[in-house]
């Protein structure tokens, strides 16, 4: 097992390596609203030198990306829901039969399931039986989350769930085009400033990590997938919430991921910045992993058939 942010490590929470699976039904149309792109040559990459060396964020070059439609939102509880009562399918995490949870979200009940911490982020718990729908582990229910960007989700299972619904993963030039929101070089998918005239604008953490949120009633965890305001092309939540799995691979049995998570903080994991990148294995399952589905579409916007 591998660090979970911790300074020029990967986010990630390890598990082992299965092989990869689709859904068996065919495909269905996805009811997430989509974003349709025109594509063009857009500026990626980290204008301010303040990524870590390992993440190969620089140097800023031009990239073309071709028209293409994203999920203005990560997909939900509900979206997955919606999947897993179609397909019967099972993720990772149930067929593993464990997934990592921040250590403050541990549900009580769940005390006597945890099988150990990952070396080097110790605030990162196995947890017998966590999964999407018990998120927390045992004794945790989705409850009125349905709204929420469903999570302990690996690579494997948003490829099942894009193959299902009709689509696919986005690539990473595609994901950070359209973080970017038309802003060229920006940190953030608003601006420069993290929360300008004081407004936040993002759920990263605040408080002293990993021990203390500063939020009322020291709220930790995932918002509503439509929470805070929408960049320049409609898209919530591509800093912080939930990281978001891409299409591409980053090394040798890695896929990347992008966008950060409520986890992030500037003290120790400032991954939140749009250019911002790590990876984890395809297989692996966490309580901040979730990701947002993409499609192609014709050079004159429609939809390829």
């Amino acid at each position: 097992m591998t660090a979970c942010c911790t300074p020029g490590r990967p986010c990630t929470g390890v598990l082992p390596l299965p092989g990869v699976r689709r859904a068996a039904p065919p495909p269905a149309v996805a009811g997430r609203a989509m974003a349709e792109l025109p594509g063009g040559v857009f500026r990626m990459g980290d204008a301010f030198g303040e990524g870590y060396p390992t993440d190969r964020e620089g140097p800023v070059r031009e990239v073309t990306v071709a028209p293409f439609a994203i999920g203005t939102a990560a997909v939900s509880n509900a979206d997955w829901a919606a999947f897993a009562d179609a397909t019967g399918y099972r993720t990772d995490a149930e067929r593993y039969g464990s997934s990592y949870v921040f250590h403050l979200l541990v549900a009580p009940a769940a005390g006597r399931h945890v099988i150990g911490r990952v070396p080097g982020a110790p605030w990162w718990l196995g947890v017998e039986g966590a999964y999407w729908k018990a998120p927390e582990g045992p004794g945790s229910e989705l409850g009125d989350w349905d709204d929420h960007p469903v999570v302990h989700i690996s690579h494997d299972d948003a490829r099942a769930y894009c193959d299902w619904a009709g689509l696919r993963l986005p690539t990473e030039a595609e994901w950070e085009y359209a973080a970017r929101g038309g802003l060229d070089g920006a940190r953030y998918p608003w601006g420069d400033e993290l929360t300008p005239g004081g407004r936040e604008m993002c759920n990263t953490w605040r408080g002293l990590f990993p021990h203390r949120s500063d939020r009322p009633g020291g709220r930790i965890g995932t918002v509503p997938v439509t929470a805070y305001e929408p960049n320049g092309y409609g898209l919530h939540n591509t800093s912080g919430n939930v990281w978001e799995w891409c299409a591409d691979a980053y090394g040798p049995g890695e896929r990347v991921i992008r966008g950060g998570s409520y986890l992030c903080h500037s003290s120790y994991c400032n991954r939140y910045r749009v250019a911002a990148r790590s990876h984890n294995t395809p297989d692996s399952s966490t309580g901040h992993g979730g990701f947002r589905c993409a499609r192609d579409l014709a050079p004159e916007g429609r939809a390829r058939s």
